[in-house]
C-alpha cells in the first residue's frame, strides 16, 4: 500500500474501532512552552567578600532607602512592594560579573562589548513583593542587554519566600489564541546568600512574597538589581567599558 492509498484509507474510516488510525489535528488552543535560560552561580564573591558586601547593604538601607518605583518613577505598592537605595556602590561585584561575562554571554546568546552598568540595592522585609515584569519598556528595551540580581542575606536565612520565579515562554500554535496568565509555567530559583542570576531582560519574571517574621531591616532578602546596557545614544560618542 502506497502512502496516498493509506492517507485516503484514514480519510474514509467508518469503523469507530479504527478510529485510532486517522490522523488527530493539533487543537486549536495549543501553547508552545519554552524554559527560560537563567545562568546561576553559587559562592560568587566568597564568604569574606559577599560578608563585607552585605555588612556595606545593611548600613546602607537605613534613611538612604526609599520605596521602590516602577518604570523608574513611580510608587505602585499593589505591584512593587520593597525598598531600593540608588546610589549604592559594589565595584568588586562588578569586577566579578566581568571575569565571568563571556561565559554568560555565549550562553544566553547575548553580547554586552561596550556596556555600561545601572543597578540599585534592594530589600524586601515581610510582605514585600514585585509582581510579574519584564525589564523591558519602550524606553529601556533598546538599551538593556542583560538583566543580574545577586543576593545577600544574613544566615540562616531570616525569612521564607521572595524566590525570584522565571516564567516559560509562551506562544500561541494558532494565530488569535492566547495563552491565559493563570496557565503559565515557571521555574523558582531561591535567593541564596551569595549567588547570582543572570537572565534577558524579556524574561517574564517576578519577586515572590517575603515572610519576615522578626521584621527588622537587617533581616531582609538584600538583593543588588542590575543590567548591563548598550550607552546612553545622548553620549554614545564617548567610550564605554564593561
Amino acid at each position: 500500500m502506497t502512502k496516498r492509498d493509506t492517507l485516503a484509507r484514514r480519510d474514509t474510516v467508518a469503523d469507530p474501532s479504527e478510529a485510532v488510525d486517522q490522523l488527530s489535528p493539533v487543537g486549536t488552543g495549543a501553547i508552545w512552552r519554552l524554559p527560560v535560560t537563567v545562568c546561576r552561580i553559587n559562592q560568587f564573591l566568597g564568604e569574606r567578600t559577599a560578608g563585607a558586601l552585605l555588612e556595606r547593604a545593611i548600613a546602607a538601607a537605613g534613611d538612604a532607602s526609599k520605596p521602590s518605583m516602577i518604570r523608574d518613577r513611580e510608587v505602585v505598592p499593589d505591584v512593587r512592594r520593597s525598598r531600593s537605595c540608588q546610589d549604592f556602590a559594589a565595584p568588586e561585584l562588578l569586577a566579578a560579573i566581568d571575569e565571568v561575562l563571556e561565559a554568560v554571554e555565549h550562553t544566553l546568546g547575548v553580547s554586552c562589548r561596550y556596556t555600561e552598568p545601572h543597578y540599585s540595592l534592594n530589600l524586601h522585609n515581610d510582605g514585600d513583593f514585585y509582581r510579574p515584569h519584564q525589564d523591558t519598556s519602550a524606553e529601556f528595551a533598546p538599551r538593556r542587554l542583560l538583566t543580574f540580581v545577586y543576593y545577600l542575606h544574613r544566615t540562616p536565612r531570616p525569612f521564607d519566600g521572595g524566590e525570584l520565579r522565571v516564567f516559560d515562554a509562551a506562544m500561541p500554535l494558532h494565530t488569535g489564541t492566547t495563552g491565559k496568565w493563570a496557565e503559565r509555567t515557571w521555574r523558582d530559583w531561591a535567593p541564596e546568600h551569595d549567588s547570582i542570576v543572570f537572565f534577558r531582560p524579556t524574561a517574564w519574571h517576578e519577586v515572590r512574597p517575603v515572610s519576615c517574621p522578626g521584621k527588622q531591616r537587617a533581616d531582609s532578602r538584600f538583593a543588588v538589581n542590575g543590567w548591563l546596557c548598550s550607552p546612553d545614544p545622548a553620549h554614545r560618542g564617548n567610550d564605554a567599558s564593561r
